[in-house]
Formats: C-alpha cells, structure tokens, sequence
C-alpha cells in the first residue's frame, strides 16, 4: 500500500541494533554496510484513497544511509 508521511514522525524508539537485526545480511547486501537500527515511531499518513490516519510505523535507519523499508504495522487512531 502506497503513502505518504505527513508531518514528522513522533515517539522514535530503537527496536534492535547491531546483531539483533534480523535482516542485516540483507540491508548489508541491498543498502551498503552500516550501522543499522530498526525503529518505530507514530506519524500521521496520507493512504492511497487519501484518507489522513494516525499509524506506528517501522523503518531500518543507518547513518549516512537514512531510513529505508518503511511500513505500517498499525494504526493508532482506531
């Protein structure tokens, strides 16, 4: 499902880190090596149908990389 972020993204907190990342192999492969993070955090998204709805969202974060794979896991305003 295609979105857009609104706004900034709020509440960031680290999931896992370094080894605990379980697709480090694959964002080591796709991305280039670094650092890399999972993390969450609540924003605001425009969904496809343009509906504005508050989500968690989680994203892999390396430094001089940025945040990729970035996706819904719920939605908050329910």
């Amino acid at each position: 499902m295609k979105f857009e972020i609104i706004g900034s993204i709020t509440d960031i907190q680290v999931i896992a880190s370094g080894t605990g990342v379980r697709v480090l192999k694959q964002l080591r492969k796709m991305h280039g090596a670094g650092r890399w993070r999972k993390l969450k955090g609540a924003a605001t998204v425009r969904l496809g149908n343009g509906a504005l709805r508050k989500v968690e969202l989680h994203w892999y974060e390396a430094h001089g990389i940025g945040k990729r794979d970035i996706k819904i896991k719920r939605y908050l305003d329910e």
